[in-house]
């Protein structure tokens, strides 16, 4: 009977993967910045940003739809979307360059949170006693999307001009891409029957197990929700500004040659976290995993300046590791507090943490960058500032640990 799970789950794992696209965007970042912004890294990164911030939108209005209408008719919407707004952003010139943030960023966005909640909680309603493991899963194939896909765009960059002239037409694509796989991959999405597993026996990181099911207005009378979701907020920071400047971090050290590297070092292990923190959250519970990525984000984003020739892949990639814990974790946290029948929707509303802590990112992480130039060591306080917010993550995680206990 397990079996009828597994289609719809490898759907959600096919679309996660496409999905991967958007955290290679410090492959675009330099040449973006140089052809449509006019040099302006931070004008440039909060085109990612604001992807990332409106994915959380899309999230809680697809999350809605999918409860009324389903899951698969939500997911095709959303990759229609999707294309549309990386369509449109192939066409975007240096005249208009708020374009990019319309496109690539809200409609991209939008579009993305439809098919990214609702594929995850459509996977954990199958399998209801393992959701830090299949959570996992099925978002480490967001982050393996990443090692699949960069060496692809890096290439198409080249093929379509190269650096300052071949990312827009590789957006146009990238949107066939997203068309096709979302509109392939919803046809298998479908929730579970009516009390499918109801006896199964819970994880130890479902201690704190919701006892109903929230609907999503109760659940924004709870301090729970505002301490998960600042907390979300704050452990995303250092590794969005990694994400988004990876590789001109790279350049920058004098790597350029190889700077890719720290692009697929990042999406890989970013990709093996989820899985691995997603296992260990089911053994020693959700807040104590987070708690745990919290403290090595805040050790290892002091380093990321001061690294030297090939140890800062090496620092980048253990921070995707860390990184990709958090974004395994805070999804299945959801449930376990706030239940599983409007996990989409209510995830979304805690997504608003990990869209605000983007655009906090890249615009503190733009802004030290654009000092920085080609000396690297002075966006330091970048990373100091991220370094201070995943402690005062940890802050809140312990209050909420408490809060969960009674």
């Amino acid at each position: 009977m397990k079996q009828q799970g597994i289609p719809p789950v490898i759907a959600a794992i096919a679309i996660q993967l496409t999905l991967g696209i958007a955290y290679i965007w410090s492959v675009f970042q330099s040449g973006v910045a140089k052809t449509v912004f006019d040099g302006k890294n931070a004008s440039a990164a909060l085109t990612f940003s604001i992807l990332l911030a409106t994915l959380s939108i899309g999230a809680v209005i697809g999350g809605k739809f999918a409860v009324k209408y389903s899951t698969r008719i939500v997911v095709f919407i959303g990759g229609l979307i999707l294309s549309a707004g990386f369509f449109l952003a192939s066409f975007v010139t240096s005249a208009f360059p708020q374009a990019l943030w319309l496109t690539y960023g809200l409609m991209g966005g939008v579009g993305m949170g439809f098919t990214y909640s609702t594929t995850i909680a459509c996977a954990q309603k199958w399998y209801p006693h393992k959701k830090g493991l299949v959570t996992g899963i099925i978002v480490s194939a967001l982050g393996f999307g990443g090692v699949v896909f960069t060496p692809i765009v890096e290439k198409l960059i080249v093929v379509f001009g190269g650096t300052g002239v071949g990312e827009l037409l590789t957006f146009r694509v990238l949107s066939v891409v997203f068309l096709v796989v979302c509109s392939v991959g919803s046809v298998f999405l479908k929730n579970p029957p009516e009390g499918w597993m109801a006896g199964s026996v819970t994880s130890k990181g479902a201690v704190a197990a919701a006892a109903r099911d929230f609907l999503p207005t109760e659940m924004l009378k709870t301090l729970r929700f505002y301490l998960l979701t600042v907390a979300f907020l704050l452990a995303c920071v250092g590794g969005m500004m990694v994400i988004a400047f990876a590789k001109p971090i790279a350049v920058a050290k004098g790597l350029a040659a190889t700077a890719t590297v720290g692009v697929l070092a990042l999406s890989l292990f970013n990709s093996v976290g989820r899985i691995v923190w997603g296992l260990i959250s089911d053994k020693i519970g959700r807040n104590t995993t987070i708690i745990i990525l919290l403290g090595g984000n805040a050790v290892l984003s002091l380093l990321v300046t001061g690294a030297s020739g090939y140890w800062v892949y090496v620092v980048i990639a253990v921070i995707g590791f860390f990184y990709g814990g958090v974004l395994s974790n805070f999804p299945s946290l959801t449930a376990d507090l706030f239940g599983a029948k409007h996990m989409a929707t209510n995830y979304g509303l805690v997504l608003l943490g990990f869209g605000s802590g983007a655009i906090v990112a890249s615009q503190v992480a733009g802004y030290y960058k654009d000092i920085a130039k080609e000396d690297i060591s002075l966006m330091s306080p970048a990373f100091v500032i991220a370094s201070c917010c995943a402690l005062v993550g940890i802050a809140l995680m312990l209050v909420l640990r408490k809060m969960s206990k009674r």
